[in-house]
Formats: structure tokens, C-alpha cells, sequence
């Protein structure tokens, strides 16, 4: 019997298996960086070592840490929770050489399926050598042979740009998994993910606990789930199973893992890979089979046999969505800073690794939250989902909580039409600006607030004076805000609209008839004001004088570090517009900064390894001046998320 677990992994997954080994009486222990020393996970936990360092290649990734933190602290088994060491054959042998139980499946099964290339082998596909590739072959991508999460993959459509590709992937999967090995396969069009959870135990007993559906996808990292998969075939279903448990027991698979497909349009399954772990996802198989997967994980380790003939059957359906501290709008940028508060509403569940006023820093993942919700069909659940993240409240960095509720609303998912391509085409609209009358009036009830936290009279005057004036600018968006109001001894004055009820955490307005109210907060340490889920940024009344940059500067346009820059670029080298120039990495993301025009290089500033604050300057391009009699390059409109001109008044 397992008495003690060490969990070698940190934030969400950690909170999870910590959650599972309290309902069973096991003493938990933690590990973590010294980014984490105040992390939830390590706050959950019994017991706690550190891992000196920062970055995850220093700390989280080096598995004689783990083993020789569990010896320490007394723990008799070992979850490598998902990501980081979780498909480390020698990570796993490393574990069972030292006496403790790894839960997790056979090494030997790890390292038959961790590597993509020789997975796809054992199932009788060959993938592309690169240098095969030709024009025929398009569209391809290229995959890191290790790891997942998106990391190290590239749709490559254009032959010339496949050399390129292969860098960055290297160079990608190199940092992230330690393994810079890719490959190349055919990329299959407007294909559903469609995955298989198994668990197996060590008596020759494998169960297909259904399908789920990850299509939404941003930079091929998944953001919606389901379970099961909708609108699938019962004879693909049970193809599905087939295939899936196929593989698991010809690698003599034990514990919980995932075999992933590619759907076609016709119906046809293409064989991805094998996670040899538990999936970000889970908790939708859980929700739907009644069972927790990390128990069942825990009592295969210590030998029990899966109980019953038969896996538990599906019942109803769960969506599960994944809140990150990013920015659609601006090319996923990631987001840091202090989480001041997230709050969900009852009757959905809620796995985080966060809780109010932790720090969301660089060097993991941005997710914040998975919100999971369960209910009879897949139009309820999902329409309790859309539901609880529109009333949820996230204070604190930008996050995708928007796009989340209209990508659930949008009728290409709801009717269950939905593929990888989902974001491609749908991404400008799921990230328009808001124009609802509350959105449009919340600046109002900002200013309200603030000018009823002043005076508890509101500011009135006998004499008639000019109305009050405030100035705001959305923290996401970037838009400029003006509003006036006029206080008087009964309240306040705003045309157009009735002032029911103002206090400095509550206004209360009655625009055309209808009543609205908008909860007012404010956190130390930040000048934002947080209008429902609307942050807004208070300005002087004039606007005052900012620091300019030299023209062609290229900004960081996150916190991050420099992964590396264009092969052979110097200062004084000529650029092309568009040019990738500098590769940046943050919170497991790859970010390219590129030539902002046709020019030269002037000043390059970054190096590889070199850590940047979010507006450092990495390089500037000195843009060449026009042919005479050339045609005039169209403007570039300004990136997403950046600073607008527009602005909207509400007068008194």
C-alpha cells in the first residue's frame, strides 16, 4: 500500500493528484522551483523540496531531483503528473532503481511510445524524411518526436519554407524536451483530434473509458474538450477502441494513457501517438464514467486488478474549457503578473493551480483553470459551461475567458461541425471588441464609483459647475474611454442615463429602461479598476508627454527569454519585411519577432539566453527609402491589442 506519493510536477496536475491522495489517506510531497516557492501546489502539499533554480531544464526536468526529494522526505511512490518527466523511460527506471512505485506503465512501454517516430513504426506507418519531401507531398508537419503540448510542430505549405521549419522545431523541441528529434508527415485538412482514454492493469485487463473531441486548438494546444467525441459513427467508435487497446497491449501498456487520432472529413482515423500518461482532458472522461482516474491510477500501481467485466459506459456529456492568461487578440501572447482573483460559480467544476493573489510568472505554462461542466446532453453542457465562465470573475492579467464563452456559442460547435481549423477561421470574429450597453458603460460606473470613494457627498456643489471629467483606457484592448458626469446634492447627473445607485464597490444604472449593475474593485499595488470583468486603466486628464522610440525599433512584446536569432543576422545586415529576426520563448510558447519592413538592421541588442522585460528592445530596422516610381506598400494596420485611437464618450 502506497503511504506517501511525491508528485514530480508542480501547479494544476500536482493540486489534482494532492486532491485524490487526501480522500485516501496518503501523505503528499511536493516539489519545486524556486519560481514556485509560493506556488498553491507546494502550499497543498505535507511536504516540500526545493529544486534550486528557475527554469524548468534546471529544476522540474532533472529527474535525479525528484528521486533523491522522495528518498529525503520518506515518500514510497512516485506521479509524474503530465508534461515535464511524465514520458521519461529513464525517468521511470530511475524511480523503480530506487525502491519507489512508479505510477505510470512499464519503461519499456514509455520508450516503445514516447518517441512519435518509433510509435508510428510499431504501428506500421513510415513518416517522411524531410529530405524526401517534394511539392506532391503538401500540405506537411513537422513534429518533435518527443514530448507534446504543440511543441516543436509547424504546418509547413510551401517547399521553401520547410528547411526553416526544421530549425525552429529542433530548436524548440531541443529546449522544451531535451530531444531535438523531428519528423515529417502528411498534414491532414479540416481533421477532428478525436482521442481514446485507456487504463490498464497489470493482469491483462485494458478499458476503453470512451472517446473525447480536442478540435479547438490554438498553435495545436488544445483549449475546448468533450466527452464523448459528437457525431461519431458507432462502427468508428469501436474502430477506435480497437485500434487503441491494440497498441496498449502489444506494448504491454499499464495505467492510464491516450491514444490520439486524426479524423479525416471521410471518416477515416489517422493514428497520432500515444500519451503514456494522464491527459490535461481527463476530467471530462471522469465526469462522464463516474470514476477518478487518478485513484484508479494509484491502486493499479499497488497491484489491484481493474474490477469488473466491463469499463464503466459513458453517461451524458462534459465540456471542458481552458482558461489561459493570454491574449487571442494579439497572436496568443502569453500574460503575467498578479491573478487578484478568480472566482466560478457553483455547479461546474474548477482544477486550478492558482488561487487569489499568486503570481503568474514566465518560465510554465499560462493556464490558469480548467472549468469543467456535466449535465444529461452535450447542448446543456454546454450551455451551462458558456454560462458559468460568462458570470465567472478574472481579475488580474488579460485571459481568453471571452473567446472561451463565444467559441461555446459559436454555431459551428455547438452543431458539432468543429475541426483543428476552427481558430484559423474564426478567430477575427471571436475577438471583436465588445459593443454591449453594459461594456459601453462600465467606464461610467468606473468613474461613479471612484468619484463616490472621494466624498460620501459625491462631490455636490451649491453653484452649477462644469461637469466632472474622467479619462480611461482598456487594459486589454487599449481603447480610450472619456465619460462626464455632473454631482449634485441628490446624486449624480449623466445624459441619457439614470443613476439609481452609486458606491464605490457597486453602481447601479438604468439605461433605456433597463437596470443594470456593475461591482466595482480595486486591488493594492495596481492602478486598475476592475468593472465586472472589464479592466480599466484611469489617465490624466491630459494626456502626458511619453517617451518615443526610434522609428523601426523592434520591442519584447512579452516577458520572456531570447531561444535564438536568424542564422547569420548582424547589425547592418539587410532585412526583408516579415522576416523572422528573433525567436522568443515564454510560458512554453514560441513567439517570432520580424522585420517590421524592408531595410537594415541598425542595432541588434538580443542574444541567446538573454532574459527580456516585456517593451526591452531587441533590435531596430532602418527602413529603406522607396524606388522612385515603385508602388506605394499599403499601410500595416497595427497589431492586435495594440493601443487604438478610437475613443467613446458619454456626456452629461
Amino acid at each position: 500500500m502506497i503511504s506517501k506519493l511525491l508528485v514530480a510536477n508542480r501547479g494544476e496536475i500536482a493540486c489534482r493528484v494532492f486532491r485524490t491522495c487526501r480522500r485516501l489517506g496518503i501523505a503528499t510531497v511536493a516539489v519545486y522551483s524556486d519560481a514556485d516557492a509560493d506556488a498553491l501546489h507546494v502550499r497543498e502539499a505535507d511536504e516540500a523540496v526545493r529544486l534550486p533554480g528557475a527554469a524548468p531544464a534546471d529544476t522540474y526536468l532533472l529527474g535525479d531531483l525528484a528521486v533523491a526529494a522522495a528518498r529525503a522526505t520518506g515518500a514510497d511512490a512516485v506521479h509524474p503528473g503530465y508534461g515535464f518527466l511524465s514520458e521519461s523511460a529513464a525517468f521511470a527506471r530511475a524511480v523503480e532503481d530506487a525502491g519507489l512505485v512508479w505510477i505510470g506503465p512499464p519503461p519499456d512501454a514509455i520508450g516503445a511510445m514516447a518517441s512519435k517516430t518509433r510509435a508510428k513504426e510499431l504501428m506500421g506507418l513510415a513518416p517522411l524524411a524531410p529530405e524526401d519531401v517534394t511539392e506532391a507531398d503538401l500540405p506537411v508537419l513537422v513534429k518533435a518526436a518527443a514530448g507534446g503540448g504543440g511543441r516543436g510542430m509547424r504546418v509547413v505549405r510551401e517547399l521553401s519554407a520547410l528547411p526553416e521549419e526544421l530549425a525552429a522545431a529542433r530548436a524548440e523541441a531541443a529546449s522544451a524536451f531535451g530531444d531535438g528529434e523531428v519528423f515529417v508527415e502528411p498534414y491532414v485538412e479540416g481533421g477532428r483530434h478525436v482521442e481514446v482514454q485507456l487504463l490498464a492493469d497489470a493482469h491483462g485487463t485494458v478499458w476503453p473509458l470512451g472517446t473525447r473531441d480536442c478540435s479547438l486548438q490554438r498553435r495545436h494546444q488544445k483549449v475546448v474538450e468533450e466527452a464523448p467525441a459528437p457525431g461519431l459513427a458507432e462502427g468508428l467508435v469501436e474502430r477506435l477502441y480497437e485500434l487503441a487497446t491494440g497498441v496498449a497491449r502489444r506494448v504491454g501498456y499499464r495505467g492510464a494513457g491516450t491514444v490520439e487520432f486524426l479524423v479525416a472529413a471521410d471518416g477515416t482515423p489517422h493514428f497520432l501517438e500515444m500519451n503514456t500518461r494522464l491527459q490535461v482532458e481527463h476530467p471530462v472522461t471522469e465526469e462522464v464514467c463516474g470514476v477518478d482516474l487518478v485513484a484508479l491510477q494509484l491502486r493499479v500501481a499497488e497491484g489491484h486488478p481493474l474490477e469488473g467485466p466491463h469499463p464503466p459506459r459513458p453517461t451524458g456529456h462534459a465540456v471542458e474549457a481552458r482558461l489561459y492568461a493570454e491574449d487571442p487578440a494579439a497572436d496568443w501572447a502569453p500574460q503575467t503578473g498578479t491573478l487578484h482573483r478568480l472566482a466560478v460559480p457553483d455547479g461546474v467544476r474548477l482544477d486550478t493551480g492558482y488561487a487569489d493573489g499568486d503570481t503568474i510568472g514566465v518560465h510554465y505554462d499560462a493556464m490558469l483553470a480548467k472549468v469543467v461542466a456535466h449535465a444529461p446532453t452535450r447542448a446543456e453542457a454546454i450551455r451551462a459551461l458558456a454560462g458559468a465562465l460568462e458570470r465567472t470573475t478574472v481579475h488580474g492579467p488579460v485571459t481568453n475567458r471571452d473567446l472561451l464563452v463565444r467559441s461555446l456559442r459559436h454555431p459551428e460547435f455547438t452543431a458539432g461541425r468543429m475541426d483543428t481549423s476552427f481558430y484559423d477561421r474564426h478567430l477575427a470574429e471571436l475577438t471583436a471588441a465588445d459593443a454591449t450597453p453594459w461594456t459601453r458603460y462600465a467606464p461610467l460606473a468606473a468613474a461613479l464609483a471612484d468619484a463616490r470613494g472621494r466624498s460620501r457627498f459625491g462631490g455636490w456643489r451649491n453653484l452649477r459647475s462644469q461637469p466632472q471629467v474622467k479619462r480611461y483606457r482598456g487594459a486589454a484592448d487599449g481603447v480610450e474611454h472619456k465619460v462626464r458626469y455632473a454631482a449634485t446634492r441628490d446624486g449624480f447627473q449623466v445624459e441619457g442615463v439614470r443613476v439609481l445607485d452609486a458606491a464605490p464597490d457597486r453602481v447601479t444604472l438604468d439605461v433605456d429602461g433597463v437596470r443594470r449593475v456593475y461591482p466595482v474593485r480595486r486591488y493594492a499595488g495596481t492602478d486598475h479598476v476592475y468593472v465586472g470583468n472589464l479592466a480599466l486603466v484611469p489617465l490624466p486628464l491630459l494626456p502626458e508627454p511619453t517617451a518615443r522610440q526610434q522609428p523601426g525599433s523592434l520591442l519584447a512584446p512579452m516577458p520572456g527569454t531570447v531561444l535564438r536569432v536568424a542564422d547569420g543576422l548582424t547589425e547592418g545586415a539587410a532585412v526583408t519585411a516579415g522576416q523572422p529576426l528573433i525567436w522568443l520563448e515564454a510560458m512554453k510558447m514560441e513567439h517570432r519577432v520580424t522585420a517590421p519592413a524592408t531595410g537594415t538592421l541598425t542595432a541588434l541588442h538580443a542574444e541567446p539566453g538573454r532574459q527580456v522585460e516585456v517593451g526591452a528592445l531587441l533590435a531596430v530596422v532602418q527602413e529603406s527609402a522607396p524606388t522612385p516610381g515603385a508602388p506605394t506598400a499599403p499601410a500595416t494596420p497595427a497589431p492586435s491589442g495594440a493601443p487604438s485611437a478610437s475613443r467613446e464618450d458619454i456626456s452629461a
